[in-house]
């Protein structure tokens, strides 16, 4: 009887476990098993994905855990699950966690790879993406618009982290707030290292984007700390602040070349956070404001050389009664307790006044509104070499009052405005790598402004309440924060460190295949050609980063008798392509280098040194939404060619151009039809401050008799060029170039003889994006 009742127990339980819901560590090893545990979840459960990779799946995690008691998505083991093809992943319900994922090799079908929502209805709370990894996760076109992680609901949380590489348009992360229930939303961002975002050539390539024009006077409380941001340099702003009562606490801005911007919206606490350069590169920047009642305390900035938008602290004028997509006046504004260290003119005020633009723009676009009402106060300078202006006034800064502010400037006179920026001499000690503070406290008088009591601690979490000195730091034997510590940020199980590997040199000789050998080679490997002539028939597919070469300049050459329209090199995404000392010639009908026609979904590259290229169609052709952070041509002569180096597809006018560097140096073009150098960013978009021309000590004859415009050097749009030391000789043109006179535009020492002449012309007419 004993044993029929155990055996009636046994089969209860066996029914029980087979009929009642997921228990915790179910291994699942496909998408039907993942689907069919997710429908039966319940508060506590596990729902672990087994190694191995998972292509082409679409996580619709809808479930409903509890508070302590999360429904959890994880990995059999860290780092051996992989999210590949068109996949992505979306949280519908409450309380529910997914960790380990690993994004890679593909895009998602959908407007983000990661989602808090399913639908309108289906929409996420308190629930966590964790500990994973999305990388080069892009869209096949650069203009496919999506996100990497795109939060709507309530309480959500992205932590520990590592996102890096997106190329194509659209934020890496943005917060939507269309709807009662997406706003006073909580979210965390948080203990994330954002890893390099290479530039995009446009607009809308933000890191953080928090709402939109639409929604920037809506609450949304986001939390954004602890993470770091290395090299995000997508566009002129990294994080992008578009609504109300948003938090940045102690993050790390390194080598990032853009700002932390308060583009829309109000009262925002800037607070603890690192802003580090390396004292060259004029593209990083620190802190740009817009709006009303921000709080900008604790901050540390280092060897920051940005101006303008990109300026350490850089304060906007605003356009009075501007829309909402517009820049609202600064008021209200408090800057105190910060400390800035080898930043050339690091408070620059009335940034963006465009009151020499008024012919060309509407009344509705000029940005006439000062700053009001704000304070700058008990902040720290300290200049290694003086700087003549510390504060750079674009636009009258009659609207801001400086109090208790001090500066070491190397005995370098300055505008003290009325004594709120003090002359004193002071030593710096170094905390750490890249931390250097006052060696001792400063015998002056912190400033009390209103609600100044609220700022309690200092950049390191010390106490000011027993020692309220001036600057971001109190302790002046603190120790190191170790902030470059890429172990504190990110996924416990991921390192973005890799060896390096010694370069490989491949020989080539006109017996071999030479597309052969460019796909044995690895990244960073050299084909070193043989001298003598080699044919190709067929174009040379570039796919990775490697070098080609002459072993003798001017002893090899590459005939290429592929078909019309064809390049002799095809440049790929990943494809990055070094050329030395090698003559390439065509038969007038291909390209000698060009980009893919589509799925161009991340960049190219190309270096050209020391080389002939004749009789081609184009020397370069970068077809739409392609793009090259960098191409450069040294020492190199264009002869015999209908087109030159063209780059100016982005017609859509929307601030996109091909390249962000275009640099040519002691080059010859000969008989060039057009298209000579034809570079292009359409769109009177301000926020886009790209697009750099160094054109120099080159020569041009006989070239541009076909183009349709008249003008030899087209860099329509073009933010930074500069023209200098060239030589234009018997161009059949009305123009060498017209420059953009109210940008960073300039040309000199040019040598011009019957080509028409250098026109600069201040303000261009453009079309509007909005």
């Amino acid at each position: 009887m004993k044993k029929f009742f155990l055996l009636v127990l046994v089969a209860s339980f066996i029914v029980s476990c087979n009929n009642n819901s997921v228990k915790s560590g179910v291994l699942v090893t496909d998408i039907s098993e993942l689907n069919a545990s997710i429908e039966k979840a319940q508060p506590g459960d596990i729902i672990t994905l087994a190694n191995g990779v998972w292509k082409d799946v679409e996580i619709k995690f809808k479930a409903e855990g509890a508070v302590n008691k999360p429904i959890t998505i994880n990995v059999e083991t860290p780092g051996e699950v992989f999210i590949e093809g068109v996949s992505s992943l979306k949280f519908g319900g409450n309380y529910l966690v997914v960790d380990g994922l690993h994004f890679r090799n593909g895009y998602s079908p959908d407007e983000a790879v990661v989602i808090f929502r399913i639908d309108k209805e289906t929409i996420a709370n308190h629930c966590t993406f964790t500990n994973s990894v999305i990388e080069d996760f892009n869209k096949m076109s650069r203009d496919d618009s999506d996100r990497w992680i795109q939060f709507w609901g309530r309480h959500n949380t992205l932590s520990n982290c590592y996102i890096t590489g997106k190329t194509n348009r659209g934020p890496t992360i943005r917060v939507d707030l269309k709807g009662n229930e997406h706003i006073s939303n909580y979210h965390q961002i948080v203990n994330n290292h954002f890893g390099p975002r290479p530039p995009k050539g446009g607009a809308s390539g933000e890191t953080i984007q928090i709402g939109d024009s639409y929604s920037s006077m809506s609450p949304s409380y986001t939390m954004v700390a602890n993470n770091l941001f290395e090299e995000c340099n997508g566009e002129v702003e990294i994080i992008s602040s578009k609504t109300n009562f948003n938090e940045f606490r102690n993050n790390v801005f390194y080598k990032s070349e853009g700002s932390l911007v308060t583009r829309h919206g109000n009262y925002c606490t800037i607070d603890g956070n690192y802003f580090i350069g390396d004292g060259e590169n004029e593209n990083i920047g620190g802190i740009r404001i817009i709006n009303t009642g921000h709080w900008v305390t604790n901050n540390y900035f280092f060897n920051l050389k940005g101006k303008s938008f990109r300026s350490p602290l850089a304060v906007m004028n605003g356009i009075p009664k501007s829309p909402l997509n517009r820049y609202n006046q600064v008021t209200d504004v408090v800057v105190a307790y910060n400390t800035y260290i080898n930043c050339d003119a690091p408070w620059q005020f009335g940034v963006g006044q465009n009151l020499a633009q008024k012919d060309v723009l509407p009344a509705s676009e000029i940005r006439s509104a000062r700053p009001l009402r704000t304070i700058v106060a008990n902040n720290v300078l300290y200049n290694e070499v003086g700087a003549e202006k510390l504060v750079v006034e674009h636009d009258k800064a009659d609207g801001v009052i400086f109090k208790s502010n001090v500066v070491n400037n190397q005995g370098v006179p300055f505008n003290d405005y009325d004594g709120g920026i003090q002359n004193v001499s002071f030593d710096l000690s170094e905390v750490g790598e890249n931390i250097l503070v006052q060696a001792s406290n400063l015998d002056v008088e912190a400033y009390k402004g209103f609600e100044f009591e609220k700022i309690s601690k200092d950049l390191f979490g010390n106490s000011r309440n027993s020692n309220n000195s001036i600057g971001a730091v109190v302790n002046t034997n603190a120790s190191s924060p170790s902030i470059l510590d890429k172990s504190k940020y990110g996924p416990s199980w991921y390192s973005d460190e890799v060896e390096a590997s010694e370069a490989k040199t491949i020989e080539v000789t006109d017996g071999d295949n030479l597309q052969e050998k460019i796909d044995e080679a690895s990244n960073g490997d050299i084909i070193l050609l043989k001298d003598g002539v080699l044919n190709v028939n067929k174009s040379l597919v570039i796919s990775k980063g490697i070098t080609i070469k002459a072993e003798n300049v001017s002893k090899t050459s590459l005939n290429y008798s592929g078909e019309a329209n064809t390049p002799l090199f095809e440049l790929h995404p990943k494809g990055f392509l070094i050329v030395e000392s090698v003559n390439l010639k065509g038969n007038g009908t291909q390209q000698a280098f060009a980009s893919l026609k589509e799925n161009m979904y991340t960049h190219f590259g190309l270096s050209v040194s020391n080389c002939e290229i004749t009789d081609f169609n184009f020397a370069l052709k970068a077809y739409k939404q392609s793009f090259a952070e960098r191409i450069t041509i040294e020492n190199t002569s264009i002869s015999n060619c209908n087109n030159g180096l063209e780059l100016s597809e982005e017609t859509n006018d929307r601030g996109d151009y091909n390249t962000e560097y275009l640099t040519i140096i002691n080059c010859k073009f000969n008989n060039v039809n057009e298209n000579v150098i034809d570079y292009y960013r359409g769109g009177y978009d301000e926020s886009t401050i790209g697009g750099n021309l160094i054109l120099t000590n080159s020569t041009f004859t006989n070239c541009g008799g076909k183009e349709q415009n008249g003008i030899l050097i087209n860099t329509r749009g073009i933010v930074n060029v500069d023209i200098s030391d060239n030589t234009f000789k018997n161009n059949p043109i009305k123009l060498v170039a017209l420059l953009w006179g109210a940008k960073n535009n300039s040309h000199a020492n040019n040598t011009i003889s019957n080509s028409g002449k250098i026109v600069v012309e201040e303000n261009l007419k453009l079309k509007l994006m909005y």
